[in-house]
C-alpha cells in the first residue's frame, strides 16, 4: 500500500532532468516553451513540498524545483551540518510529482565569488519574530531567493505558508524590486494529528513527536480566546499565558504572537474587531528541535 507521502507524489513520472551547474540550467531553460514556475526547497522533501509542486503544475508552466541548503541563513550553532540531505530520494519524489527540472547546485555554483552584496529586507517586516530570534536570517533568505529568481527567470514561484514571515518577505522583495514574478503561498500541510510537516520533524524522538502537536494546539487555544479580548492591549497577557502553558509542558518558546496578516505588525483594536486580518505565529524548541507554526484567523 502506498504511503501518504507516496500518494501525494503521484501524477505520472516525467523525464525530469537533474542539473547541478548554472550553465546546464541555462541551457535547459532556453529550451522550455515558456517561463517556468519555481519551487525553491532545501530538500528532504515531504508532502508539504509536493503540494507546492502540485500548485506549480496547476499554474501552467514547466516546473523547476531547486534543492539547496543555504549555509548563510543558518546562524552560529544552528543545524547546517546535520540538516537532512537525500538528493536521490528527493529527485525520485519530484519526478513522481511531475517536476520537469531539478536544479541541485553546490555552494560553488550558487556562490562562485564571495557574496558581498546582500538583500536587506525592510526591518519593519523582517527584524521581528523570526528575524529577532535568528539575526541575519532573512538577509540570507532574500539574497538566495533573489539569486534563484534571477537564475530561473520564472513567471511564478511557490512558497509554503508554514514559513509565514518568509513568504511575506519574499513577496515584498519581489514587489519592491519590480521583478514581475507572481509569488504564490500554499497552506501548510499537516500530519493527521495537526503537526505541521517540516524537514526538521525527523529530529524528534518518538516521545517528542507525540508532544509536537502541542504547538499547534497552543496557537488554536490562543485564537479561541481572542473573541473575549476587546482591546489590543490585552493581547500581551494572552500571548504570555500561551507561552507559559508550553513551558509547563517542557517547551522553550521563542514567541507566540498575534499579528496582522498583511505586514506582521502588532494587532490593533480595529484588527481584533474584523474578520480575516490576523495570524497567530509561534516558534518553540522541543528538546534541541525548533518547530515553527502559524494559524490564520
Amino acid at each position: 500500500m502506498a504511503t501518504r507521502l507516496e500518494q501525494a507524489a503521484m501524477p505520472t513520472p516525467t523525464p525530469m532532468r537533474i542539473l547541478h551547474s548554472r550553465a546546464a540550467l541555462q541551457a535547459e531553460l532556453q529550451a522550455l516553451p515558456r517561463p517556468p514556475v519555481l519551487v525553491p526547497t532545501m530538500g528532504h522533501l515531504h508532502a508539504g513540498h509536493l503540494a507546492l509542486v502540485a500548485r506549480a503544475r496547476a499554474l501552467g508552466g514547466p516546473v523547476v524545483a531547486s534543492v539547496f541548503v543555504n549555509r548563510p541563513q543558518f546562524g552560529a550553532g544552528e543545524d547546517f551540518d546535520r540538516y537532512p540531505r537525500d538528493l536521490e530520494r528527493d529527485a525520485e519524489l519530484l519526478r513522481q510529482a511531475g517536476c520537469d527540472l531539478l536544479f541541485a547546485p553546490g555552494e560553488a555554483d550558487m556562490y562562485p565569488v564571495a557574496q558581498t552584496f546582500q538583500v536587506r529586507p525592510d526591518p519593519q517586516l523582517a527584524s521581528q519574530l523570526e528575524g529577532a530570534a535568528r539575526p541575519g536570517h532573512f538577509d540570507a533568505v532574500a539574497t538566495v531567493v533573489l539569486k534563484l529568481l534571477q537564475l530561473t527567470r520564472p513567471s511564478a514561484a511557490v512558497f509554503g505558508k508554514k514559513d509565514y514571515q518568509q513568504w511575506l518577505v519574499v513577496r515584498a522583495m519581489v514587489e519592491q524590486f519590480a521583478l514581475g514574478v507572481r509569488i504564490e503561498g500554499v497552506d501548510t500541510v499537516r500530519e493527521d494529528d495537526g503537526l505541521a510537516m517540516s524537514s526538521r520533524n525527523s529530529y524528534l524522538s518518538p516521545a517528542q513527536r507525540a508532544q509536537a502537536p502541542q504547538l499547534q494546539r497552543a496557537l488554536r487555544a490562543l485564537a479561541a480566546r481572542l473573541p473575549g479580548c476587546a482591546e489590543a492591549r490585552g493581547l500581551q497577557a494572552l500571548e504570555a499565558d500561551a507561552q507559559q502553558q508550553l513551558r509547563a509542558q517542557g517547551w522553550d518558546p521563542d514567541y507566540i504572537s498575534v499579528r496582522r496578516r498583511a505586514d506582521l505588525q502588532p494587532a490593533g483594536d480595529e484588527d481584533l474587531a474584523a474578520a480575516g486580518r490576523l495570524v497567530v505565529l509561534g516558534a518553540a524548541r522541543l528538546g534541541s528541535t525548533r518547530l515553527l507554526d502559524n494559524l490564520e484567523i
